[in-house]
């Protein structure tokens, strides 16, 4: 029989792998992706962005990138010296890690003053994210349904071999 420890390890280890399998993956822009054609404030309106969900940023590599701005007012006058970070693989994954607001933009010369720039207001919360709008691909999320559909469906199967093992 199973001691009070090992299901209490189990335990934490299902409670981790839930709460990730809740966290929604939001391509920024939806169907139309990082690209200096997308209204990205229509685009945000229609999100709701929680602690550990993550942004997708897809885009053509070399014609654009993704700057994240320290504060609104670089992220509103496009001061892109005053950069926390800057990624460029075309398909850059940033997991939103705390409650509060982060500030993006395009790196490439004239894109954040031509509106390549989002503003994301991250909240906590139980209720699950929603990552669907109208500007949004219904694909994008139904994968994010598939993947929490997949990932609850291990972590039964984790606990239907655990509880057999140990009783």
């Amino acid at each position: 029989m199973a001691t009070m420890n090992t299901i209490f390890l189990m335990l934490i280890f299902v409670a981790c792998i839930t709460k990730e399998a809740l966290a929604t993956q939001h391509v920024v822009g939806g169907s139309q992706g990082w690209d200096e054609s997308t209204d990205f404030n229509s685009w945000t309106s229609g999100q709701t962005f929680k602690v550990s969900d993550q942004l997708v940023f897809k885009y053509t590599t070399g014609l654009h990138s993704v700057v994240e701005l320290a504060s609104e007012s670089a992220y509103k006058n496009c001061d892109l010296g005053t950069a926390l970070d800057s990624k460029s693989s075309g398909s850059d994954v940033i997991k939103l890690n705390k409650a509060g607001t982060r500030y993006f933009a395009c790196g490439t010369l004239g894109h954040c003053s031509q509106g390549m720039k989002v503003k994301i207001k991250t909240v906590t919360g139980s209720a699950p994210s929603s990552p669907a709008s109208s500007s949004s691909s219904p694909t994008t999320s139904d994968a994010s349904a598939s993947r929490s559909f997949a990932s609850f469906v291990m972590v039964v199967a984790f606990l239907a071999t655990f509880l057999l093992y140990v009783f």
